[in-house]
């Protein structure tokens, strides 16, 4: 029996974009798409699911980009929030809500968080020495200081994270500090703070992530182990900054609170705003229910570089707060590189999504099948514009395009397009291949389940080999000639299948199982539905489902990659 059917309803989140510039590939094959396939299969299951993001609007990142592009804070999030959700609308990530960190109702939620901790006296409040910029005349939050990381000397490590190595760090850990602003060494200074005191959570950090052994991602609980073997410290949960929540204290005015304690609230507070859109009861997708602790499903959808924050200070916060309910899963994935290098938005070494969009359009699907075959699920994969050409021909256009064209233009050769059969609604014939897509379908739901994306789409693809060596076998096109039931069987076996096949499409390429559904002339069905083709169906006409990539368009975009790496020497 699935996992899934233990719990009642599912809460799906992916992380929060930075709104301080567009989505690029190793987002979308990061935390979006696989979440989006994840949640498409949840809906086809009919299972009560909410898919929660929004834009990440807070924090030092924003108001770098504000200074460096001469303009507010306010400007850039209102201009990439926009831009980020049209993007992700348009390549069809199939969110819920998509709202922003900005909203009112997410700052009276992160304050909420942070009094009821305060009034528990979960917070530890101490003075502790900050860098400070002389020359602006300001304490630094943690993106205004970058150094040498002490871990893998990557000289562009943040005051709080080495994007290198993923080590999260304090900014007094970085050799060699420079203040982003001046470009000067920055001087200590004392400042008060509000500390989430993680070493008091550890033991029970232990024993829950403990538990996930063998059910979270080995490169998930073994960063957790590693974190915690390591010794968790306080950790502030106030900045001074200029830009953010306010701490709702009086004694700590001009002080914001921490992006990584309002950040994931985040997903609370748009799902808050997509209940009061729906007419629903929020609580029962975040807190524990009386009947029955597990009855909510919740799993983050991240990056490798996030876990920390989602897998230990959250979880804290969470915990802390006390009845909200705790992530079931975790299944981040690794970085997608690109070219032969890292992807890096400093350097422009990316290719965005947005440009992809205009450049390849109506391709969103030859995108997403790319991105989901080389999905960084266990280790960092790469893309490169040779291997999406490759994929899209030999792979969509030759076994998949190839076999629901040859199809259709055949039924409508030999039988006008249309299903005769008096016995009714036509299924398989052919017991071996009926049992061999049953199989696939098996196999399928395991994968999902098991958050092995890659794996899953192969299933899909085998099927569509299946189909393929059956109809070659079958060869309908010569036993037209002198057996009309035996050509017409093989197509009808055909024709299940690639109704199969259009379902089974549904989570991973949505637009190419619409246009099958299309052609089929029948409605979208969910895996415990059939298609049923009466005596007399009519099919609608055959359309190509995708064409080649040729050289040209895929030597463009190379070229484009090298202008950039020349013009960022």
């Amino acid at each position: 029996m699935s996992q899934l059917n233990k719990y009642k309803r599912f809460t799906i989140t992916s992380a929060l974009p930075y709104a301080n510039g567009p989505l690029h590939i190793g987002h979308l094959a990061g935390a979006y798409l696989p979440a989006d396939i994840f949640v498409r299969y949840l809906r086809m299951l009919k299972k009560d699911v909410v898919y929660i993001c929004g834009s990440d609007e807070h924090g030092a990142a924003i108001t770098i980009k504000a200074k460096k592009e001469g303009t507010t804070p306010q400007a850039i999030i209102d201009k990439y929030h926009k831009q980020i959700k049209d993007s992700f609308e348009e390549f069809g990530v199939s969110f819920d809500i998509y709202h922003r960190t900005s909203s009112a109702i997410h700052h009276d939620l992160s304050q909420e968080f942070f009094l009821n901790l305060y009034e528990k006296g979960e917070f530890v409040e101490k003075f502790s020495e900050q860098y400070y910029d002389e020359d602006f005349d300001q304490f630094l939050a943690d993106r205004y200081i970058t150094g040498t990381c002490p871990v893998c000397s990557n000289d562009r490590a943040y005051g709080d994270q080495c994007e290198n190595c993923g080590t999260s760090l304090n900014p007094t850990d970085l050799i060699n500090p420079v203040s982003t602003l001046s470009g000067k060494a920055p001087v200590l200074k004392p400042t008060k703070h509000w500390y989430l005191p993680l070493d008091k959570y550890q033991p029970w950090l232990e024993k829950w992530i403990d538990e996930k052994e063998g059910e979270w991602k080995v490169n998930v609980f073994g960063q957790c182990r590693s974190w915690l073997k390591s010794g968790l410290q306080p950790r502030s949960m106030t900045r001074d900054l200029d830009w953010g929540i306010d701490v709702p204290l009086e004694e700590a005015k001009g002080k914001k609170l921490y992006v990584w304690m309002d950040a994931p609230i985040g997903y609370i507070s748009a799902t808050k705003q997509w209940a009061i859109d729906n007419q629903k009861d929020w609580q029962q997708y975040w807190k524990k229910q009386a009947d029955d602790a597990d009855d909510t499903c919740l799993i983050h959808f991240i990056g490798k570089d996030n876990i920390v924050f989602h897998c230990i200070i959250f979880p804290a916060i969470l915990k802390a707060h006390g009845d909200y309910v705790l992530p079931q899963n975790v299944p981040a994935n690794e970085f997608l590189n690109l070219e032969g290098d890292k992807l890096s938005t400093s350097r422009n070494h990316a290719v965005w999504l947005h440009e992809y969009l205009e450049e390849f359009p109506g391709k969103q699907d030859e995108l997403r099948y790319v991105l989901t075959s080389i999905l960084p699920e266990t280790a960092d994969s790469e893309f490169t514009w040779k291997d999406y050409q490759a994929r899209v021909n030999n792979e969509l256009v030759a076994i998949l395009g190839n076999y629901v064209n040859r199809v259709m233009i055949l039924m409508h050769k030999f039988f006008d397009g249309k299903v005769e059969s008096e016995g009714g609604n036509i299924t398989f014939t052919d017991n071996e291949l009926n049992a061999e897509v049953g199989r696939y379908y098996d196999e399928l739901g395991k994968n999902l389940e098991s958050y092995r994306f890659r794996q899953a789409l192969q299933n899909v693809m085998d099927m569509a080999r299946l189909g393929n060596r059956y109809l070659t076998e079958q060869e309908p096109w010569k036993s037209i000639k002198t057996d009309a039931e035996a050509a017409k069987n093989a197509l009808h076996n055909s024709l299940v299948l690639i109704g199969h096949l259009a379902t089974c499409l549904q989570p991973f390429l949505p637009r190419t199982a619409e246009k099958i559904f299309g052609m089929l002339n029948v409605a979208p069905v969910t895996f415990d539905e059939e298609i049923t083709f009466a005596n007399g169906h009519q099919l609608n006409a055959a359309s190509l489902l995708f064409e080649k990539i040729e050289d040209e368009a895929i030597e463009k975009q190379v070229q484009k990659l090298a202008d950039k790496k020349a013009a960022a020497a």
